[in-house]
């Protein structure tokens, strides 16, 4: 009797590990290998900084990562796609990610198209000329106050000579 309980448990516990071995297949098949990081300087009084990861998926989308150091608090930082460089003033919105965590300094968009409503894919964006910026408030006079930045695809490629540079104000809508 005991050694058929033995026997179903084993069973059990095999099975349950072969699901979650399938679960963890699924996950990175999603994905085709492609990625790209940039990276993310402080932009203000505020020491943050961090990374955003592009990876393409197999769907035609793109899964977008950032990944801040320094921040804390409860706060949803918002996260803006811009078209241009780091240095254009004013420059356009080119997509809304979503917010960073404060807590976790993350954020994690799917990112299937831009504000116009165009298609973007992983090749697109690594073309595009722009740049990611992270603001302390969507609203208010903390709006116009970037937490951290930086180049993405053409801009990136660009390079800079002297290091950190400025990083202008964005378009109030």
């Amino acid at each position: 009797m005991k050694k058929c309980v033995m026997n179903k448990l084993l069973f059990f516990i095999g099975i349950w590990g072969l699901l979650i071995a399938c679960q963890e297949n699924l996950n990175t098949n999603d994905f085709t290998g492609n990625e790209v990081t940039y990276d993310l300087q402080s932009a203000s009084q505020y020491n943050i900084s961090g990374n955003v990861t592009f990876k393409e998926k197999r769907d035609g989308t793109t899964q977008v990562v950032v990944k801040l150091t320094g921040t804390s608090g409860d706060a949803k930082l918002p996260v803006h796609l811009h078209l241009g460089d780091i240095l254009t003033p004013a420059a356009d919105v080119a997509a809304l990610l979503s917010p960073v965590n404060a807590k976790t300094g993350t954020s994690e968009t799917i990112l299937k198209q831009l504000a116009n409503e165009s298609a973007v894919s992983f090749t697109d964006l690594i073309k595009l000329n722009a740049c990611m910026k992270i603001h302390l408030s969507d609203v208010g006079p903390e709006r116009d106050i970037i937490l951290a930045g930086g180049n993405i695809g053409e801009s990136a490629s660009k390079g800079i000579a002297s290091g950190k540079v400025g990083i202008s104000v964005c378009k109030s809508e």
